[in-house]
Parts: C-alpha cells; sequence; structure tokens
C-alpha cells in the first residue's frame, strides 16, 4: 500500500517537583521495553520534564529524532503547564497516559499519584484549547500502557494522514446527486487540502497521455490482475492511458502534501467523451492506497481515507443500495445467520471495489448506465461478489450548514452469492434496519458509505473526536432496548 503515513512514536515522562523523578524514568522505561518487546520501536525522549525549560528540551530532542507522534507519560502527578505546553508546541498528534500504582509495599517513596495528574492535566488541557487522546481508562501497569500506545498508533496515523492530504476533484456533482454536498469549509478544519478542476482540464490530460510509452505495461499488468475475467480486453490500452494521466496529476499536483484522495466524474458525460468508464482503474488506484470515489462524492473520498489509513488495507466505497429479497433471506440466510432480515442489504456499486475485495472479479460494461448510452462507451467497470468477512461501514460528512457529522457501524458480509451485478455484496448490521431508519434517513445521510474490511469502531470513534466530531454527532447503531432520540417508544 502507498499513500499511507508512517508513524514515528515518541515518549516522554513528566515529574512534579515534588515527586522524584527517578520514579517516572523507571516507570517510563518500563513502558518503552514492554512496548518494543510486543508492538515495535518507540523513541525514548531522555528528557524528563519538571518545568518549562526541560519542555523545550524535549521538544528539541523529539523533534530531532523525527518524532510525528507524541507519548505524554505521566510517572508521577507531573507540571500541569509545562506537559500541556509540550502538547501546544508538539506539531502532531499527541496522546496521555498515567501508571498505575505498582505495589503495595511501596507507597511512601514509590507512590507517584499519576490517577490524580490525569485529573489537573485534563482540565489544563481544556483551558489551552488543545487537544489530546485519552483512553478509555488512561491509567495503567506498564504492560497495558503499552497496549494502549499501540492502539493510538493508527489513531495518529489518520491524524497526519489528514494533516497531508489533498483532495483532489474533476468536475461538479452531477445532476440529482446533490446528496453528496461537500461544503468545504470543513475539509480544512480536518486539516486536508483541496484541488477543484474542471473535467476539461481531466479531458486534456488524458488526451496529452495517448501514445505514452508506459501503457502496454500497465495494459498487461491490468490483464495479469484480470485473468480469465479480462473480458474486455481491447479497453485494457485506453484505461492504462486513464490510469496514467491521473497518477501523473496526482504527483505534478499534491505539491506540499504527502498523501492525496480523489474525487471524480463518471457519468454522464464522462462515457461519451472518454468512451469508457472509470470504475476499474479507480479500483486500481484505491487498491494501492490512493482511494478514488465516484460522483464527485468528496467526503466520500475523505471517508475512504481514512479507512485506509486506519486499517492499512484497501477500502470501498459503495451505496447502501437496496433491500434483499424476502425469498434469497429464507433460502440462504434465515436460519444460517443471526440476522433478520431487516438487518440486512446489499452494498453496492458500479464497479469500483478493488479486486482483493471481490471473491472474483470479471470485467465488463457498466449496465446502468448503458441503458441510456449503449455498451460501446460503458466499457471498464469491475464485477464481482464481495469477500466475506468483517466489515465496518462508515462516513465523515459535512452537513448543508458545515457542520461535522458521522457514523459507524460495524458487521459484516455474509458468504451468500448476491445474484446481481456490480461489485457487491449482502451485509448485515445488527440492528441495521433502525440504525437506517433513526440515523441515515433522519440525520439526512447520503447513500454513499465506506467500507473498511475488518472491525475498526473503536479506532474511528477515536479519530472522529479528535478532528472535531462532536461526540453528539457521531452515531452508531445502537443495540436493540436502547432507544433513538427520534425513536417512537410505542412503536
Amino acid at each position: 500500500m502507498i499513500n499511507i503515513p508512517k508513524v514515528k512514536l515518541g515518549i516522554v515522562a513528566v515529574s512534579r517537583d515534588c515527586f522524584p523523578m527517578t520514579l517516572s524514568e523507571r516507570r517510563r522505561r518500563a513502558v518503552v521495553e514492554s512496548y518494543r518487546a510486543q508492538y515495535g520501536e518507540i523513541y525514548e525522549c531522555p528528557v524528563c520534564i519538571e518545568n518549562e525549560i526541560h519542555m523545550r528540551k524535549a521538544l528539541a530532542d523529539i523533534q530531532a529524532a523525527g518524532v510525528n507522534a507524541l507519548v505524554l507519560y505521566l510517572g508521577n502527578f507531573g507540571p500541569e503547564s509545562s506537559e500541556t505546553l509540550l502538547i501546544k508546541e508538539f506539531a502532531g498528534p499527541a496522546m496521555v497516559v498515567a501508571a498505575a500504582e505498582e505495589t503495595g509495599e511501596d507507597l511512601i517513596d514509590g507512590r507517584g499519584d499519576a490517577y490524580c495528574g490525569m485529573l489537573n492535566f485534563s482540565y489544563n488541557l481544556k483551558l489551552r484549547n488543545l487537544k489530546a487522546y485519552i483512553p478509555e481508562y488512561p491509567v495503567g501497569t506498564a504492560e497495558e500502557c503499552a497496549q494502549m500506545i499501540s492502539e493510538f498508533e493508527p489513531i495518529a496515523r489518520a491524524i497526519i494522514g489528514l494533516n497531508h492530504l489533498k483532495i483532489i476533484t474533476f468536475g461538479p456533482r452531477p445532476q440529482d446527486f446533490l446528496a453528496c454536498n461537500a461544503p468545504i469549509k470543513q475539509l480544512y478544519n480536518v486539516g486536508a487540502e483541496i484541488q477543484e478542476n474542471s473535467e476539461l482540464d481531466l479531458f486534456e490530460a488524458f488526451h496529452k497521455h495517448a501514445g505514452d510509452s508506459r501503457i502496454p505495461e500497465v495494459a498487461a499488468d491490468m490483464a495479469a490482475e484480470l485473468g480469465n475475467g479480462n473480458r474486455i480486453p481491447e479497453v485494457l490500452e485506453t484505461l492504462a492511458q486513464y490510469e496514467l494521466t491521473l497518477l501523473d496529476w496526482v504527483e505534478a499536483n499534491k505539491g506540499s502534501r504527502d498523501c492525496v484522495a480523489i474525487a471524480g466524474k463518471c457519468w454522464p458525460a464522462f462515457q461519451t467523451q472518454f468512451h469508457f468508464v472509470p470504475c476499474y482503474v479507480n479500483s486500481r488506484l484505491t487498491g494501492r492506497g490512493i482511494p478514488v470515489s465516484c460522483e464527485v462524492d468528496i467526503y466520500g473520498a475523505l471517508s475512504e481515507f481514512i479507512g485506509t489509513v486506519v486499517s492499512q488495507d484497501a477500502v470501498t466505497l459503495l451505496d447502501i443500495n437496496n433491500s434483499v429479497p424476502a425469498d434469497l433471506y429464507k433460502s440462504d440466510i434465515e436460519g444460517k445467520y443471526p440476522y433478520t432480515i431487516k438487518d440486512t442489504f446489499m452494498g453496492f456499486h458500479c464497479g469500483n471495489t478493488p479486486s482483493c475485495k471481490l471473491t472474483s472479479c470479471n470485467m465488463n460494461f457498466q449496465r446502468i448506465m448503458s441503458r441510456q448510452l449503449g455498451k460501446e462507451v460503458a466499457k471498464g467497470t469491475l464485477e464481482g461478489d464481495i469477500v466475506p468477512g468483517d466489515i465496518t461501514f462508515f462516513r465523515l460528512q459535512s452537513t448543508a450548514d458545515a457542520k461535522l457529522r458521522a457514523y459507524i457501524a460495524q458487521g459484516e458480509v455474509l458468504p451468500v452469492a448476491t445474484r446481481s451485478f456490480g461489485g457487491i455484496g449482502i451485509f448485515a448490521i445488527p440492528e441495521m434496519g433502525r440504525f437506517y431508519r433513526h440515523v441515515l434517513i433522519e440525520k439526512n445521510y447520503p447513500h454513499h458509505g465506506a467500507v473498511a474490511f475488518g472491525h475498526y469502531g473503536k479506532t474511528l470513534y477515536e479519530v472522529f473526536k479528535y478532528i472535531g466530531v462532536d461526540v453528539s454527532e457521531i452515531d452508531y447503531n445502537q443495540p436493540r432496548g436502547v432507544r433513538y432520540p427520534t425513536e417512537n417508544p410505542f412503536a
């Protein structure tokens, strides 16, 4: 996977001047040793912070070491101002953990009171309008703190990625796709940049790539990926030309940013002018770590990017598309899986899901567009059933009045044949029917949702909190017995 930022963790311990600094230093070393033994490398800052002068020395040290994700460790109570100033002056994401007391045999000079210090730290953080990740229960042994740090790492990766992201768009949204509205103010608030381009710019760049010497190699790679599913081989060189166009555009336009996501126009004029559909190329770039959303869905691309950097795996963007027919449910699902028919739905898109996330795949024509425009200009989609297994369906969205909102729902793709077309799967999410009505409909979400392959709800929830989504605006599929605010209690 490319386009995913690298995280270099660094841990800095703090010590209140009325506590022995050696207590914090010893506890810090134990956390570092535990983390390295279980999870990997973490930079151990040798400076323990007792005052603002120490803070500046520690900051210079971790900056020189290339640390881009900070772990502030309260080995004892900690100096409130100095520790919060470190977070203020550090340029990247930060977390805070605190030491649990180690033994009832040493509660005189060996007691650190970090349990108390965490309270004062959080108060000072709010006073200075600062952000930091604080775990659900942030006080622990060396082993427990190491585990908490490991859970912070994908959160940090997402925050770093957003602060280095440029979203490149081509064209306005198609008519009748107002649901994918994209007020850009919140893109800047979460750290991303955006470059909006005309379809004509893309069209010109595509034609300039005609005869590119790299086309045969890319087309051969496509053929190898498709294997027996290569049903329209004559379109591969054209698709290769388009893929090179997008990749070269990214390199020429990402500027100071390290990461890129793309939101592209794919109908109706795309087919008539380019004479293919971009679905398969979109799938290939997404599979490599450069998310490409359909229908200029900017927040869809943003959501895909977050899912990619959190999971370090390919994602997809799907329509929450159609219900599962009763006869299919009865024959293939009922009694075999613990879901009602209202827990299930089909997630679909024309062909943008990477081949690695399909049970098998075929190059085909885009059936929906071909109904109006004909098969000849609708070649280039990737069809297949989505691989079964755990998934997280989620979306980060700006409302029409520019407020951030998000949902997260964990579930699975069932190993049940869809009997349909496109990139499609039968999804099962507990209490999906209620979630559909009282979150997706009630809160005006569009039909597109990002899919990460695995259960990443815990991490995504913390990412959304960190970037400023109010917790009252992060929705999830409520379990049975927990009522949504808009749910009729008498229903």
